[in-house]
């Protein structure tokens, strides 16, 4: 009796620890074992994310000019005060696999937009660096600043969700031979606030025009040339106004050889089209590459930083 009595005891005791024990792993526990899939189905594999170096995280970029080109200037984007931070930041986290959100860019402009093949260059170029990326152009044939300061092209613009809004303008403004350096300076200013009243915080990068000549006419004599010199004052305009407005400009006019060199540069290369105000495909692309090669130079500053 005593004997079955210890073992009773014993077995209590045994069952109790159990039920602590359980408790215990119970309380302790945060999270299920995972169930093993069944017969016949794969485990779904995870993306390993890449180690990353980000001190070491340059792209090596380099656009070459044509032969015929002379006294070109530096390609480069000043961002002294770090407006493209947000939107680099965005393309390394893409570039490493750590986003899967879309970079969004959004390229308006006239005629030399609206051809496609210079902004589609730039945006091709940056997908294939850093993935996913959005480039979208709106160009008018003809168009100026004011051009986009209708209501239904603001809110256009503004409902693309952009990250960055490149402007591409001032060749119209320079055929203007009543032109005149306050209204173009007002005009870009009332796109600009336009823009701000619907796309607050996104930085806006403004272009210069890569040169044009203008035509003349005598009676009874064939038509002939001549490089348009409101060209270089258009762009002073546009370095003046980024620089008034802490806006961003990249300076393609200055890039192609300037007020001295800018037009018969692209002559010289044959690069440009019998009107002499647009460009053959090949000089479009190299515009493209050109602007590629700014944003991928302005892009390794921030990540060397």
């Amino acid at each position: 009796m005593r004997k079955n009595n210890l073992q009773s005891i014993f077995i209590f005791i045994l069952v109790g620890m159990l039920s602590v024990s359980c408790f215990f792993v119970k309380a302790i526990a945060q999270d299920r074992i995972p169930v093993c899939p069944p017969p016949g189905k794969t485990a779904k594999l995870i993306k390993p994310l890449r180690e990353m170096n980000w001190t070491n995280d340059t792209i090596t970029v380099q656009t070459s000019f044509p032969s015929a080109f002379r006294e070109t200037g530096r390609n480069e984007i000043i961002d002294s005060i770090a407006l493209l931070a947000p939107v680099f930041e965005h393309f390394r986290q893409v570039r490493a696999g750590l986003s899967e959100d879309t970079v969004r860019i959004v390229h308006i402009g006239d005629s030399h937009i609206r051809g496609h093949i210079y902004p589609q260059t730039t945006g091709a170029r940056l997908a294939e660096t850093f993935g996913a990326v959005s480039y979208i152009d709106k160009g008018v044939n003809g168009a100026t600043c004011l051009t986009f300061t209708h209501p239904d092209r603001i809110a256009e613009i503004a409902a693309l969700k952009p990250e960055l809004l490149i402007l591409s303008f001032g060749t119209n403004e320079s055929h203007n031979r009543r032109y005149h350096i306050n209204m173009h300076y007002n005009q870009m200013d009332e796109l600009v606030k336009l823009l701000r009243d619907s796309l607050p915080d996104v930085p806006i990068l403004l272009t210069t025009p890569p040169g044009s000549y203008e035509s003349f006419r005598q009676r009874k004599r064939k038509r002939t040339y001549a490089i348009n010199p409101r060209t270089a004052t258009a762009a002073e305009t546009i370095r003046r106004y980024a620089k008034d407005h802490r806006l961003l400009v990249w300076d393609m006019y200055d890039v192609v050889g300037g007020k001295h060199r800018a037009c018969t540069n692209w002559t010289a290369a044959k690069l440009m089209r019998p009107d002499h105000v647009h460009y053959l495909p090949e000089g479009y692309i190299l515009q493209g590459n050109l602007l590629y090669q700014a944003l991928i130079k302005a892009y390794n500053d921030y990540v060397s930083h």
